[in-house]
């Protein structure tokens, strides 16, 4: 009995203090990665950088109890994080207890403190932990199981697991007091559960986000901005474009080769071949917002100013050129979101005598027509291609839900109705489906949709149904404040946010 005792003592020993490290190759946002414990079958993870997805291999006996056996894929970081993924094993594997997730460590030890939210071969999906160096790991299972969206953030010593099946909305499990100090790994990971078996696993829309902290002044400190390009069939996301400035509101234009967006108050055409922008002349217009709207045909922008006093709107060439005021200036901000297919009209919400309500004007400029005109506020009109219609988002049922009216504002009717704050439909080109930004009614008012939140794309056809989770972000204000829709009703161009740069991407020099 005492040898026993003596080989188990050994073996934990060799268990914490063995690890073989990889230099880290091609490996994207991530640092390195290692075999973490004893792996007799070493893994390895690989990055495409076209897809910008991973492939991760590996064996282990288990992540559990007082030692861990696993590859694992990290980065070393501080402070407050997000970490999000989309993660998919690759056949049917062997074990009903192999694993993927994200993981935060305090040492690549494999007696380490830790915390991991994994989804297991059957399904079960849960948030594992080690409070303590060789303590026994716990657990907090999810109200779901196969999860296919995995999340996991730190604000201090609190971690909140937040999973989803692909298309559905979040829920989320929580740990708090759990000290694995300031410097931590962080990353993806993969366990077979058979120390003679190598499992394999996919992850896609890998990110590390860096949030907002509590002393950010809003709209006058900003984080740094991507710009993502979604892939509605495979809902795998591709970062283009990185910058420490706010980017905001991307449009695409019909030809499918460049975007529209804003930045610093001024437009930019984004080559989407070449991955650079170039400033667009808006002369006199100065000081942009985000609200700009191509015309059905890309040929002129409508765009808003806010240059020293209430936002007016202007036309200008798609080119850039000389603007052509359009709103009347000194009655009230005048925030531009529509053309008519046609190109004979505008619509735009406008602030007059303390409210918000949808406007429409005649393009070439003229007497503007109020067709909305309930309290409250009533934002972000556009035209459906057909041009019978006009959808837009109002707070007149409490929180803030999407609305249809006819294209003369009759018939107005709500669309959406549940316990989220939804924003700035836009309807596909082929005028089947919307897709519209959802805010947690917990951390914004019904009228608000600021910068830096939690928040969903989600698609619904245009007829009416379910709608679905398209993509899982941080971002908000500036995300798809505009129509971002592809030309082929297949992509979309919106905008995330994070404090924390990648050199792997594509960005601003």
């Amino acid at each position: 009995m005492l040898n026993k005792l003596f080989c188990f003592a050994a073996c934990l020993s060799c268990l914490v203090f063995v690890n073989k490290r990889v230099q880290a190759q091609g490996l994207g946002i991530f640092d390195n990665q290692t075999d973490v414990g004893i792996n007799k079958l070493p893994g390895g993870g690989q990055y495409d950088a076209k897809t910008q997805q991973y492939e991760l291999s590996g064996a282990g006996q288990n992540i559990w109890a007082t030692h861990d056996d696993f590859h694992f894929v990290w980065k070393r970081m501080k402070g407050d994080f997000i970490l999000r993924t989309n993660a998919a094993f690759i056949g049917k594997g062997v074990e009903l207890h192999r694993k993927v997730g994200l993981m935060v460590r305090s040492t690549l030890d494999s007696n380490s403190k830790h915390i991991n939210a994994v989804v297991h071969g059957d399904g079960l999906t849960s948030l594992q932990y080690r409070k303590t160096v060789s303590g026994i790991t716990e657990e907090k299972k999810a109200s779901i199981t196969a999860a296919d969206v995995i999340q996991l953030e730190r604000k201090g010593n609190t971690y909140t697991m937040s999973v989803a099946r692909k298309g559905d909305l979040f829920v989320t499990e929580e740990v708090s007091d759990l000290d694995l100090g300031d410097e931590v790994y962080v990353g993806i990971f993969i366990c077979s559960h058979n120390a003679d078996v190598t499992e394999k696993a996919t992850f896609s829309n890998v990110r590390i986000i860096v949030p907002a902290p509590a002393t950010l002044v809003p709209y006058k400190q900003y984080l740094g901005s991507s710009i993502e390009l979604l892939d509605l069939e495979t809902q795998n996301s591709t970062i283009v474009y990185q910058s420490p400035r706010s980017l905001q509101a991307p449009n695409w234009m019909k030809d499918g080769k460049a975007l529209i967006y804003n930045s610093d108050g001024s437009l930019f055409k984004f080559d989407l071949k070449t991955n650079t922008p170039v400033q667009l002349n808006t002369a006199p217009a100065k000081n942009n917002n985000n609200d700009h709207v191509l015309s059905f045909d890309s040929k002129m922008l409508v765009i808003s100013s806010g240059d020293g006093g209430p936002s007016i709107g202007y036309t200008v060439p798609v080119t850039g050129g000389q603007a052509k005021r359009i709103t009347a200036p000194g009655v009230g901000a005048s925030y531009m979101h529509g053309w008519s297919p046609d190109g004979k009209y505008l619509v735009f919400c406008g602030q007059r005598n303390k409210e918000f309500d949808v406007y429409r004007i005649p393009s070439g400029g003229g007497a503007e027509e109020k067709l909305t005109n309930t309290p409250g506020l009533d934002d972000g009109p556009e035209y459906t291609p057909d041009g019978k219609y006009i959808y837009f988002n109002s707070v007149r049922s409490g929180l803030m839900q999407i609305w249809r009216m006819k294209a003369d504002g009759t018939e107005q009717t709500q669309i959406t109705n549940d316990d989220y704050n939804n924003w700035f439909p836009h309807i596909s080109p082929d005028g089947k489906w919307i897709v519209y930004i959802t805010f947690f009614k917990n951390e914004v008012a019904p009228d608000d949709h600021p910068f830096y939140k939690h928040v969903f794309l989600r698609l619904m056809p245009i007829g009416g149904g379910p709608s679905k989770v398209i993509a899982y972000l941080y971002g908000g204000q500036g995300t798809i404040n505009t129509p971002s829709w592809a030309p082929d009703s297949k992509h979309l161009a919106f905008v995330s946010n994070s404090d924390l740069l990648f050199p792997v991407f594509p960005k601003e020099k």
